[in-house]
Formats: structure tokens, C-alpha cells, sequence
């Protein structure tokens, strides 16, 4: 829980992040574009929270510093938060955001992103109830971890960045005849 309260009950966290809050009038906001964000609750126990991942991530070894943008790490973290506040896992419920399409390539990013979180949801056997995921355009998040309540706000249409190969530098020929190579 990186994040913090600020005077008016928002908290706004960014990626590799999480909140979890059981005061019924906190709000936690998030941009997503690609990234995704779990919002999960106990609606009995009236606590819930959010996390902001980057990639999905494996269980496996990860660089120093890269733990914390990662989807599996971030989603045991809200887990685990989320119990030690009192939830009971069989009564989670879970809606997803974002995973929206930035860029062409061979890797479409966001879909991942969703994909890794439908699947630990799936495995962890906690209730997908909505969100919105997918499609050309960010999101702007609300949501009210207590009552489940969340708001969607689209941000203008991002245009897919197509990523091409950097020319390589050209060769000058000298008078010479010679050949330099930058």
C-alpha cells in the first residue's frame, strides 16, 4: 500500500502499486492504458482494494526493482491485503480495467495483461463480476474498494504506434574510395 490518503478520501496510485481501504468513503483512482487494474472485494467484510500492473509476470525469478510493476506480484499482494483486513477468499469478487491496445507489434501488451489476470482470478477461484478491458483507449478509474462501486472514464482515442525497424546508419564513401561506417 504505497499510496495515501489524501484530505478529501482519494488516493491515486500508479503502476506497481496497490490500495486496500475498509472506510466506506474512500475513493482510489488510476490512468490505465495497456496496464491493468484488479479491483477485488469482500462484500460481507467491507473491504476491498486495487492494484496498477505493467506486465503479467511469471512465478518465477524476476530482475531487482521489476517485482513491483508485475501482475502476479501485485495481485498476491491485493490478495493477501485484502485478508489480512478480514476478507474471506471465497467471498471475493473481482472487476477488471484496461488492457487497452497502445501499439502495434508482435505483442499485444494489454491483451496479456488481461489474459494473466482472467487466468489468476480463474485459478484463485475469485468471482469476475465485470470491468471493461481491451479495445484503442485508456481509461481513467474510480473505484470505492468498500461498496464495489467503480466509474470508467475513456480518455481520447490513442492512435496505435506502429513500431518499425531504425534504419542503419548510412555509409559515406570518401574521395579516397575508401568506406567509413557510423
Amino acid at each position: 500500500m504505497t499510496a495515501s490518503l489524501s484530505k478529501d478520501n482519494r488516493v491515486h496510485i500508479i503502476q506497481g502499486e496497490y490500495y486496500v481501504a475498509d472506510d466506506k468513503d474512500v475513493m482510489v483512482t488510476t490512468i490505465l492504458g495497456s496496464c491493468v487494474a484488479a479491483c477485488i472485494r469482500d462484500p460481507l467484510a467491507g473491504v476491498g482494494g486495487i492494484n496498477h500492473f505493467l506486465l503479467p509476470g511469471t512465478h518465477g525469478k524476476s530482475r531487482s526493482g521489476e517485482a513491483e510493476r508485475l501482475g502476479v506480484h501485485l495481485m498476491e499482494l491485493l490478495v493477501n491485503g485484502l485478508l489480512k483486513h478480514g476478507a474471506r477468499r471465497d467471498r471475493l469478487e473481482a472487476k477488471l480495467f484496461g488492457g487497452a491496445r497502445t501499439a502495434r507489434g508482435h505483442n499485444d501488451i494489454g491483451k496479456l495483461n488481461v489474459e494473466f489476470a482472467e487466468r489468476f482470478l480463474r485459478d484463485e477461484g475469485i468471482a469476475n463480476v465485470g470491468g471493461s478491458t481491451g479495445g484503442l483507449r485508456g481509461r481513467r478509474i474510480q473505484y470505492w474498494p468498500v461498496s464495489g462501486r467503480a466509474r470508467q472514464i475513456l480518455l481520447a482515442e490513442t492512435t496505435e504506434i506502429e513500431r518499425r525497424p531504425i534504419p542503419a546508419a548510412p555509409a559515406i564513401v570518401s574521395n579516397a574510395g575508401e568506406l567509413e561506417l557510423f
